[in-house]
């Protein structure tokens, strides 16, 4: 078994390596997983020091991005920012992925009115736009950076579930499951022992398309103002205060949205090229 598990693993790897954008974007997110641990050593100033002297100073060789309304370094703030658009991505995601996979797990493999039951359910909840109820549940609760990440979790998991049942329904049929019922293996352990681990695949692809989407919506709450609140730095309230100064401060937008547009451009390919390498239809 560990032999087929190595031997698996090389094939990925060598499929997913000759996907020259899957690579970048693996570079990219592994670039960005060390800027984010290392935040406070190389962010060259505080995020949160103030500095009435630099006001709306434009990039030079002290601030290589400018400062903003308050005389606080953009680089700084987009590197610690950083660490908050990474934990809403993981977080929110891993909430998602876990609720999806039992969901789509019992549904598959049970069927009939309990597999038409959950699906009855995933559907209602596909049908409220997601933006809007996060919107909604944000409004009522406090914003913080907790309640942000449940919420997208809560509101994210569909697409995983549909994913997970749609394997679950085809590897429950194989004779090794089979085998594994006249053995008097429990349902608990045919599910997560033997099915789970040939059905991770697409939930592999779904979680990193899905933290990049999260930190789309985490960038998006934040600008609108619900999301992650000042003095705390994140790439939708860095974008916020530069609305407001755009026609002669164009730095305070332009690089926080970068940031976010490489940062979802990264995932995106990587979650591709994982794709592509986990299906043997695409060749390479």
């Amino acid at each position: 078994m560990a032999f087929k598990h190595t031997y698996f693993y090389a094939i990925f790897w060598q499929r997913f390596k000759r996907n020259h954008l899957a690579m970048s974007g693996a570079c990219v997110v592994a670039a960005l997983f060390v800027i984010s641990l290392l935040a406070q050593v190389i962010a060259p100033w505080e995020p949160n020091a103030i500095n009435a002297w630099s006001v709306l100073s434009p990039p030079s060789w002290q601030h290589w991005f400018g400062t903003d309304e308050l005389g606080r370094d953009v680089l700084s703030r987009i590197i610690f920012g950083a660490q908050i658009s990474l934990k809403v991505g993981f977080v929110a995601v891993g909430i998602a992925v876990s609720i999806g996979t039992v969901v789509g797990l019992v549904s598959g493999y049970y069927s009939g009115l309990v597999d038409a039951t959950l699906m009855r359910f995933v559907d209602i909840m596909l049908c409220f736009p997601a933006f809007f109820l996060i919107l909604a549940v944000i409004t009522v609760r406090e914003p913080s950076i907790w309640n942000i990440m449940i919420v997208i979790g809560l509101t994210g998991w569909m697409g995983v579930a549909r994913l997970v049942r749609a394997e679950t329904l085809s590897i429950r049929e194989m004779d090794y499951i089979l085998a594994a019922r006249c053995i008097g293996c429990s349902d608990a352990r045919i599910i997560f022992r033997h099915i789970l681990p040939n059905a991770i695949s697409p939930v592999l692809v779904s979680a990193s398309l899905g933290v990049a989407g999260a930190i789309l919506t985490e960038s998006a709450l934040s600008f609108l103002g619900i999301g992650v609140l000042p003095p705390t730095p994140s790439w939708g309230n860095i974008l916020t205060s530069g609305k407001d100064y755009i026609e002669f401060a164009w730095w305070l937008s332009l690089f926080p949205g970068l940031s976010i547009l490489i940062t979802v451009l990264a995932y995106n390919l990587l979650g591709e090229g994982i794709r592509d390498a986990l299906d043997p239809r695409v060749k390479r």
